[in-house]
């Protein structure tokens, strides 16, 4: 079917995504850097929740289910409440986290989806207000097909698609125009495929995905790395593609990237934690006390290297100043490759 276009954007967009980016973290310019000793210590007087704009058993959902895990063991906080709220953009998940402005009983994960939301101008203005707290690390966008399938690597894959773009249904998660979507087209586009007549199959997570590709439903996926590890590990999957600098390891070694492939991209999501609108200072410097913290413990050192992501913790103002170049950034991107709602995009139905 076809997403039906919409007004075209004005031409000072892409200077009020950069101020919208910086809204939704304006707090912070006032925040932990500013908590005295003088001020009231805040901590959680119940289980807080935590949101994952996903379905159960994809990444972020893996992620946020240990980050919470180490948080309770450690006392850092009475448990929590993971709460999966899949939906196109995080508007659903977005919506839970605004609920309680300046309760900050509530985090969310924060993506690299937040960011090309944000460049596609895909969310209503009272949900660009969340508060970043933290970066926690890197990942990596792979592209893989099942083991018997004829493409053999990302040349193969290019070669078919720059005859017939919409040859192979291509399964993502979760939303058009996200980082896992990007994923794909970017490098596609650069080696001369028209990205914009792709056959593009949404899934609520990338284990959902995963799912439909083995169970013969779907061509290609694009996922990230620890969504593929029990396929690739049981040899149902064949990798044609990974968005690294360089070759991974364990699992992974001989997943071949993009770039010695002949197609210059390295992906550049990441995944973070951010908090309702209005969080105090207080309530900030709790939340990134507690998760630097658990950033530096063994356990979650070696989760991080299990799923072959890359350990990258940035506290407030840097995440925030990430945030608004990734805005900027995937907005460029996303004209550059026609997949703005200005235009409409071609989205298969899974067969």
């Amino acid at each position: 079917m076809l997403v039906r276009p919409r007004p075209a954007f004005p031409r000072s967009l892409t200077a009020r995504l950069a101020a919208m980016a910086m809204a939704c973290c304006a707090a912070l310019a006032a925040g932990p850097v500013v908590a005295q000793a003088t001020a009231p210590a805040w901590k959680p007087a119940k289980a807080p929740e935590f949101i994952v704009p996903s379905g159960a058993g994809a990444a972020l959902d893996v992620a946020a289910r240990k980050l919470t895990e180490l948080l309770a063991r450690d006392g850092l906080t009475p448990g929590f409440v993971v709460s999966n709220k899949s939906g196109a953009h995080s508007i659903v998940a977005l919506e839970g986290l605004h609920r309680h402005p300046g309760d900050a009983h509530t985090l969310m994960t924060l993506s690299t989806s937040y960011g090309n939301s944000l460049a596609q101008d895909a969310l209503p203005a009272h949900l660009q207000k969340a508060t970043p707290l933290v970066t926690l690390f890197r990942e990596f966008v792979v592209v893989v097909v099942r083991a018997d399938s004829p493409l053999r690597n990302a040349q193969d894959l290019i070669a078919q698609l720059r005859q017939d773009p919409g040859k192979y249904s291509i399964g993502i998660a979760t939303t058009l125009g996200n980082h896992i979507h990007l994923g794909a087209a970017q490098p596609l586009q650069q080696g001369g495929v028209d990205v914009q007549q792709l056959r593009i199959v949404p899934y609520k997570s990338s284990a959902e995905s995963m799912t439909a590709l083995v169970g013969g439903h779907l061509d290609v996926v694009s996922a990230t790395t620890p969504n593929l590890l029990p396929y690739l590990q049981s040899g149902r999957v064949r990798v044609l593609a990974i968005a690294a600098d360089q070759r991974l390891a364990g699992a992974f070694a001989q997943a071949p990237t993009w770039k010695e492939q002949g197609i210059d991209y390295v992906s550049d999501s990441f995944q973070g934690v951010m908090t309702v609108p209005g969080a105090s200072a207080a309530q900030q410097a709790f939340w990134v006390d507690a998760l630097r913290r658990v950033s530096q413990t063994r356990e979650w050192k070696n989760f991080v290297a299990v799923n072959q992501w890359e350990p990258w913790f940035l506290g407030p103002e840097d995440t925030a100043r990430a945030l608004q170049q990734q805005v900027e950034r995937s907005h460029g991107l996303l004209a550059r490759l026609g997949l703005l709602p200005t235009r409409p995009q071609r989205v298969a139905a899974a067969r």
